[in-house]
């Protein structure tokens, strides 16, 4: 007999119990569809559909396996909590654009308010397909047939054949390998750190995610802190410590605020020829000319978001790239003091919400929005890769400048984005914008590419002064602009050997300033980071926070020691720059004695920067 004969005869043996599935089927499909714009996984992909079948198969295999009605009890105990928890998602998803997550939970005294508002928000043919759904699983309940006896063999059968293509699913989803700018994009780092509720439901499907999500939340045992590291981390942290004013306090306090976080605009790139608007706008500033961005292969560009945000900055001693942190406990970000001061609290950028999980990042933030022109506007030829596009964008442009009260738009910038070559994407655009089409000289080299590149980002920032002018915000508003991470993109190495030190961590040199209509040229020369940003703008907005909560410092305070230190331990003061515990450049005179207690305290940070994110310390 043929292996077809025996699926044909299968299938009619138990059409009625397959029929009886649909219910199942229905609620899983409807949900991932729902989900349509999250691009990833979608639902004609293998994996999700997988995991469906092996659940559906093990409810109806249990519950086909025993006598009498308990079938229908047992098929009913499988439904009435996924149903629960299907309408529980498409409420929630069509509130906030996110699935349901059980960390919500532990915060249902905050929400509460705003449970019959999020019900009566749902559009009613959502109702309409959950009653048609439930009234299909109420029959399937009442149809579901007595069991004539008790099936220990497939029941056996329905439990191993799960349990054996469970365990074998992560096997399908390739390698993992974390601490790379793509880990997010990978289905197994999503699978195992379950962060992006989103993307976790897409790849898993309903059933697998709800007893995944509730595993991840509340049942997986968590890491313990030795004595020694919470020892440790309470001569670090001061709950009732409060930053001490200085000069500078509150010298901003009022003003609206825009974080200009500009993507690869090295230090070497800021130039009266290349970049005339932020030339200006820098020699008008504040200028923090001693500013490192830590640079580390899990994405450079979010590590400086998360920095700026929170504070921290990805773990070095660990592997974990830090957009999975989303559901760790962090009170004291810029958007939440910021909102807690009145403020609105934006962000805008081209990528889309799902890149990086920046829309679940920034909610965890305290952020009001985060807004993607890819998420809100349909481009054709890669116009959305010109930076213009955020200030050019109606809809960007009304939510930045026609904001109500004072306002924080925290602006992410692309176009210096690699490949720096003219035959495609951004750099033919650029490219083409300078020469017109078919005009483009043959022998740009990538240095040339990358200057037009930054020309865009600078044209950009003209715009953006022009449309606070426009609004009569000119005179109310500072920018705080700083790169994310130097050109590390550039393939030809030889040009950046050119302008700046390159045979250390030294390269990681940046632009860091802050500008304010009202202001002069003030040389600020301390040696600073990411994670010095945020402490310093608190205070020049005259907020309170607690200095202790964060790893830098504020660069303005008088008694600041300034102090750059990277993934590999290195570290430079200003003076000299020490490596594997000797000094190896620099000028400055500097004994064995201060070098040790300067490496300690770099230790220090670090120790202390990977032990909070990695048991959630804040949380509890």
């Amino acid at each position: 007999m043929s292996v077809f004969k025996h699926v044909k005869d299968f299938l009619y043996a138990n059409r009625k119990l397959m029929l009886l599935t649909i219910p199942f089927w229905t609620m899983d499909l409807v949900i991932r569809i729902l989900g349509y714009k999250i691009d990833y996984y979608q639902a004609y992909m293998p994996i999700p559909n997988l995991f469906t079948l092996i659940y559906v198969m093990l409810f109806m295999g249990i519950a086909s396996s025993v006598k009498g009605n308990a079938g229908k009890i047992i098929y009913g105990i499988f439904f009435i909590p996924y149903f629960v928890m299907f309408a529980t998602n498409i409420i929630y998803y069509n509130l906030t654009g996110f699935y349901f997550d059980f960390h919500l939970t532990q915060m249902m005294d905050e929400g509460s308010s705003y449970i019959w508002e999020t019900i009566t928000g749902t559009p009613v043919w959502y109702y309409i397909l959950m009653v048609v759904i439930l009234a299909m699983g109420i029959y399937a309940i009442v149809k579901f047939p007595k069991g004539e006896k008790f099936r220990g063999k497939r029941l056996i059968v329905a439990v191993v054949a799960f349990v054996v293509v469970h365990t074998a699913m992560p096997l399908f989803m390739g390698g993992n390998s974390d601490l790379k700018w793509n880990s997010f994009k990978k289905a197994r780092n999503i699978y195992e750190n379950y962060s992006d509720v989103n993307k976790s439901m897409k790849l898993s499907g309903l059933y697998e995610y709800t007893v995944r999500n509730l595993y991840m939340t509340f049942l997986k045992p968590e890491e313990k802190l030795s004595g020694e590291d919470e020892a440790f981390l309470k001569t670090q942290y001061d709950p009732e410590a409060a930053n001490e004013e200085n000069q500078y306090t509150g010298k901003f306090t009022g003003k609206n605020v825009i974080f200009l976080q500009l993507e690869g605009m090295d230090s070497w790139l800021l130039s009266e020829e290349t970049t005339p608007n932020l030339y200006k706008l820098k020699n008008e500033s504040m200028d923090f000319t001693e500013h490192y961005s830590l640079y580390t292969g899990g994405g450079s560009t979010f590590n400086s978001e998360f920095a700026v945000n929170t504070g921290f900055t990805t773990p070095v001693s660990y592997t974990q790239n830090v957009y999975t942190l989303n559901d760790h406990t962090f009170d004291h970000t810029m958007a939440k003091l910021f909102k807690e001061q009145g403020y609105s609290v934006n962000a805008f950028h081209m990528n889309s919400s799902d890149f990086y999980s920046r829309g679940i990042n920034y909610r965890s933030w305290g952020f009001d929005n985060y807004y993607g022109l890819v998420d809100i506007a349909d481009y054709k030829n890669d116009e959305e890769e010109l930076d213009r596009e955020l200030i050019l964008n109606k809809d960007f442009y009304d939510l930045m400048f026609k904001q109500d009260g004072p306002f924080v738009d925290y602006i992410i910038t692309y176009t210096p984005h690699t490949p720096f070559e003219t035959e495609d994407g951004v750099g033919r655009l650029v490219a083409e914008m300078k020469y017109g089409k078919g005009n483009i000289p043959s022998g740009l080299t990538e240095e040339d590419v990358v200057k037009l590149e930054a020309a865009e980002t600078d044209y950009m920032v003209g715009l953006l002064i022009q449309a606070l002018k426009d609004n009569d915000l000119y005179d109310n508003t500072v920018i705080v602009a700083y790169a994310d991470h130097y050109l590390y993109t550039i393939r030809d190495k030889s040009i950046l050997d050119k302008y700046k030190e390159t045979d250390n961590n030294l390269i990681n040199h940046t632009p860091f300033f802050i500008w304010s209509s009202d202001g002069s040229y003030e040389e600020v020369n301390a040696v600073n980071m990411q994670m010095n940003i945020l402490p310093t703008v608190l205070n020049l907005f005259g907020i309170t926070y607690n200095p202790t909560e964060y790893l830098g410092r504020d660069i303005l305070a008088p008694d600041y020691e300034g102090l750059a230190y990277f993934s590999d331990y290195s570290w430079y003061n200003g003076q000299v720059y020490v490596e594997n515990g000797k000094v190896t450049s620099g000028s400055g005179n500097i004994s064995d004695a201060e070098v040790e207690a300067t490496q300690q305290k770099v230790n220090d940070l670090i120790r202390k920067n990977d032990l909070i994110l990695k048991y959630d310390y804040f949380r509890h």
